[in-house]
């Protein structure tokens, strides 16, 4: 939950009648902590602050923070404690041991699968499904890792342990841990780590297994003996972890919010290319654009539209040109270098807050002895999408019905009953034969047909019986239509159709205010489409040059919004439309788009 940097919304001082109360749940929550230990946690002298922090998900988190370290965190009305309070009081939880490896890995994001567990000659600790829980590693008590049970101890073992053990919320390392003072975990002799079974030991058909559960989690296990480890030799190698791999360099981000954007998207895969590639990859962009895109009748030319139409173009094929990643932060400030250092162009605000490009020298040696590299001819993927990614197609929406128990009897003639999913067309059929074989056709104008008992009651009002007696073909089907269950079926290239009920909601697309008059831009209903929320985030971060996030769609199961900071109606719709070619009828919003005044 804490792997990648999170905002802090406010820090407080807490005052004495909240210290009183927090010091009662923490004896509720926490009921092995003794009195001097509470007093310890929530000490009457000395200041507690409550730190309120959005986490990149949207989550919001209060932090209890006591020397600079956050020793606690409330998440859904429920406390947890931090790894700085375990280390203090390492037998506050029941936990669970694992290998250092595998403790890498979930410092990473992934949750401790089974397999990955150490189990003590002691056996698992008693827990039930939603306890919280320590992960600690062997030889060691302190405690890496808080989480939550996904299933009983009883359970575990009667699964063979296999699956999903701990769902991990915060780990040693990750962006709460660095909100403190970064100590690291203090080593305390573990004795019940002596005589340690292994899962699956033993067994190659078993271990196979495990190898194949542990890469499907995202957590591998490497084998090491447990009389190999001594209580010292596991310090170290927490310590030596990447930074890359547990988010030191999100940490270094969150401090230049001002300059990349509040929020971070969700899931966004961070590009491992050295600073030094993205800066030449954008002086190539930029004079590539210079070069071959810009001409003088279009000066001036506004920063935002060259970045957008010209360098995004010349970007070659495979990369991604991403600013916020390069040394210069921001457009701004690479365009203030290639004036000022390299004088190709003069840049100048002709508006407040908009800056312009109202001159390019084009007689730069450095612009004259570039040369545009050759783009080979292939299908571009799809914008923000990953080189090996397959192209998105737009899925086939047919409209169906399903037969009502109204209706049923005109359609059992057919074979048809209760649940039936239909096509218009076939209803239409279906519909005539049982007219025609019924002799319900008006003798004396066939564009009627005469109402039988089995009609009127299944597609009259009560207060019609009496004064409807023939009704119009058209009017006929559309009364049936109208009293059939809608649905629709999707139809994606190579895959099975897929049948709901109901009809298909539409992307929405909406602009909502947040704090100081701040508006961004939300985008629902992705999934409904086939359209990965991650891919859409990406794709218009890189676009606008905004930041962007996945927050949790109220009300909607597993479904997700992407919010990007501004009005960006119109350049969601223009990838939707251009990019991924939804059909406009399925997008909603796109009406709410400022519309360009005409030029006096």
């Amino acid at each position: 939950m804490f792997t990648k940097a999170f905002r802090v919304k406010s820090n407080t001082v807490l005052k004495g009648s909240a210290k009183r109360k927090l010091k009662s749940d923490i004896a509720v929550s926490f009921p092995l902590l003794s009195a001097e230990e509470l007093s310890e946690l929530v000490p009457n002298k000395e200041e507690l602050n409550v730190v309120k922090v959005y986490a990149h998900k949207g989550e919001s988190v209060t932090l209890y923070v006591l020397h600079k370290n956050p020793l606690l965190f409330e998440l859904d009305k429920r406390l947890y404690p931090t790894v700085y309070m375990l280390w203090r009081f390492p037998n506050v939880l029941p936990a669970f041991t694992t290998w250092p490896a595998v403790l890498q890995k979930m410092v990473g994001g992934a949750d401790l699968m089974l397999p990955g567990v150490v189990i003590p000659s002691s056996g698992l600790p008693d827990v039930r499904r939603g306890d919280c829980c320590g992960v600690k590693v062997v030889s060691n008590r302190a405690p890496m890792a808080v989480g939550t049970i996904t299933m009983s101890s009883t359970e575990m073992l009667n699964m063979g342990m296999k699956g999903k053990g701990v769902s991990v919320i915060h780990t040693y390392m990750d962006q709460l841990w660095a909100f403190g003072d970064k100590s690291g975990p203090p080593s305390i002799p573990d004795a019940g780590c002596e005589g340690l079974v292994r899962n699956g030991e033993g067994s190659d058909e078993e271990e196979e297994e495990e190898e194949e559960e542990e890469e499907e989690g995202g957590v591998e296990q490497r084998r090491r003996p447990a009389e190999q480890l001594t209580p010292d030799q596991h310090c170290p190698a927490m310590e030596d972890m990447s930074l890359k791999d547990t988010g030191e360099e999100p940490s270094l981000k969150a401090a230049g919010d001002k300059d990349t954007g509040d929020e971070e998207d969700l899931n966004y895969e961070d590009q491992k290319v050295p600073q030094e590639e993205l800066d030449a990859l954008l002086v190539q962009c930029f004079l590539h654009a210079l070069k071959t895109k810009v001409k003088k009748s279009e000066l001036p030319l506004l920063t935002s539209t060259f970045l957008r139409k010209y360098m995004f173009s010349c970007c070659p094929n495979g990369k991604q040109l991403d600013i916020r990643r390069s040394s210069y932060k921001k457009l701004s400030r690479f365009l203030q270098s290639m004036q000022q250092q390299h004088h190709l162009v003069q840049v100048k605000e002709l508006s407040k807050g908009v800056e312009s490009i109202v001159e390019v020298d084009w007689r730069n040696p450095q612009l004259l002895s570039f040369r545009a590299p050759e783009q080979p001819e292939e299908e571009p993927p799809v914008e923000g999408g990953d080189p090996g990614e397959k192209p998105y197609h737009p899925p086939e929406i047919i409209s169906l019905y399903s037969v009502s128990a109204r209706l049923e009897p005109l359609f059992l003639e057919a074979n048809k009953r209760k649940g039936s999913v239909l096509h218009a067309s076939d209803v239409r059929l279906i519909i005539t034969e049982y007219v025609k074989n019924n002799q319900l056709v008006y003798e004396h104008n066939k564009n009627y047909v005469t109402i039988n008992p089995a009609l009127c009651d299944c597609l009259l009002e009560r207060t019609e019986y009496q004064e409807i007696s023939a009704l119009k073909w058209d009017e006929l089907f559309s009364r049936t239509l109208d009293r059939m269950q809608q649905c629709y079926q999707l139809v994606f290239p190579g895959q099975a159709p897929v049948t709901k009920k109901g009809q298909i909601e539409p992307i929405d697309i909406s602009v909502a205010s947040r704090g100081s008059n701040k508006k961004v831009t939300l985008i629902k209903n992705l999934e409904l489409y086939g359209l990965d929320p991650v891919a859409v985030s990406s794709a218009l971060r890189h676009r606008v040059q905004a930041s962007s996030v996945l927050q949790p769609l109220p009300g909607a199961k597993d479904r997700v919004q992407v919010q990007i900071q501004g009005s960006q109606i119109q350049q969601v719709g223009n990838l939707l439309l251009d990019q991924y070619k939804i059909p406009r009828k399925f997008i909603q919003g796109l009406d709410k788009a400022p519309k360009g005044g005409k030029k006096k």
